[in-house]
C-alpha cells in the first residue's frame, strides 16, 4: 500500500496538495480543512507515497452507520498527473474500507465516475 494516513507532522505537505484544488487556494480555507482532518474522527486524510516522494493526497468522510465513505478531496502532483495515481488512490481506499460504498461530492463526482468506468463491477 502506498496510502499513508496523514499526521500533523505532514501538515505542510498536505496543505501543498490541497492548494492545487481551486476551492482550497486561500490560506484560511486550507487551515480549516487541515483542522477538520486532524480533529474530526470521521474525516480521514491520506498521502500517497512512492519511493521517498509524496505525490498525491485523498481525503474522505466516513459514515459508519451507512457503511459509506465520501471522497472529499483528491489531488496529484502536476508532474505525475495522467499516470493513474488518482485511480490507484481510489482503489487503495476500497481495500482500506472493505464493505463500504464509495460516494463523491460535486467536486469529485466526475473523477469517481471515470474510475468506476475503468473498473466495472468494483466495490467503490
Amino acid at each position: 500500500m502506498k496510502l499513508i494516513r496523514f499526521k500533523k507532522a505532514q501538515e505542510k505537505i498536505a496543505m501543498g496538495f490541497l492548494s492545487y484544488i481551486p476551492s482550497e487556494k486561500m490560506l484560511r480555507k486550507l487551515q480549516e480543512t487541515i483542522q477538520q482532518y486532524l480533529c474530526d474522527e470521521n474525516s480521514q486524510l491520506f498521502l500517497y507515497k512512492e519511493a521517498e516522494d509524496y505525490i498525491g493526497l485523498i481525503g474522505v468522510e466516513l459514515d459508519e452507520l451507512n457503511k459509506t465513505y465520501t471522497i472529499q478531496h483528491i489531488s496529484v502532483n502536476p508532474s505525475f498527473r495522467g499516470e493513474g495515481i488518482g485511480y490507484e488512490m481510489v482503489k487503495e481506499l476500497a481495500l482500506i474500507y472493505p464493505g463500504y460504498q464509495c460516494k463523491s461530492t460535486d467536486f469529485t463526482e466526475q473523477f469517481i465516475q471515470s474510475c468506476k468506468r475503468k473498473e466495472e463491477g468494483a466495490d467503490f
